[in-house]
C-alpha cells in the first residue's frame, strides 16, 4: 500500500488514487476521433508490409466523362503531368442520355479511367474540376477490392504519397 501513497501524496493511503470520471474518459475517446483515420491508414500499411497483402481500397479507378476525344487527351496528360495517376485509359465515343436543367439530354462522350491512390482522389477531383470545361463535370472513384499485386505495387511505386 505504501506504493499508492507515493503515487499520490496528496491523499492519504486509506483513499487511494482517484479513478479518472466517466467524463474524462468520453473526453479522451472524442479527442481520439479525428485521430482514427490516421491511425487506420497506419495499421493498414504496417499490415501489408508484414503480411504482403494488398489492403483493400488503396488504390481506385476515377470515372471522368469528356466532350471530345481531344478534351480527354487534354485532360489526361494533365493528370499524368501533376502525378495525380499512374494510367489513363481513353474510352472511344459512347452515347449518353441524361437530365440537364429539367431537359432530357443526349451526347456522345469520351470517358477516362484514371487509377490512382486513394488518397489521391480528392486532389484529382479538385485538379479536374478546375480544368474541366463542363460546368459540373463527372468525377466518380471506386476502390480497387482486389487485382493483380505487381499492378498495384507498380501504382503505388508510380503515384507519389501525399
Amino acid at each position: 500500500m505504501e506504493w499508492l501513497s507515493q503515487r499520490c501524496p496528496l491523499l492519504p493511503a486509506a483513499q487511494g488514487c482517484p479513478r479518472p470520471g466517466r467524463g474524462t474518459l468520453l473526453l479522451v475517446v472524442i479527442l481520439s476521433l479525428p485521430m482514427y483515420p490516421v491511425l487506420r491508414s497506419l495499421a493498414l500499411q504496417l499490415h501489408s508490409a508484414v503480411t504482403g497483402s494488398y489492403v483493400s481500397g488503396t488504390h481506385s479507378i476515377a470515372f471522368i466523362n469528356c466532350l471530345n476525344e481531344q478534351i480527354a487527351k487534354d485532360i489526361a496528360r494533365a493528370i499524368m503531368d501533376k502525378k495525380l495517376a499512374a494510367y489513363v485509359n481513353i474510352l472511344p465515343k459512347s452515347s449518353a442520355l441524361y437530365f440537364w436543367k429539367g431537359e432530357l439530354e443526349e451526347s456522345t462522350e469520351i470517358l477516362l479511367l484514371v487509377k490512382t491512390r486513394t488518397s489521391k482522389i480528392d486532389e484529382l477531383s479538385n485538379y479536374v474540376r478546375s480544368i474541366h470545361p463542363f460546368e459540373i463535370p463527372e468525377i466518380i472513384s471506386l476502390p480497387i477490392d482486389q487485382g493483380n499485386p505487381l499492378y498495384l505495387k507498380w501504382i503505388e511505386e508510380s503515384v507519389p504519397r501525399d
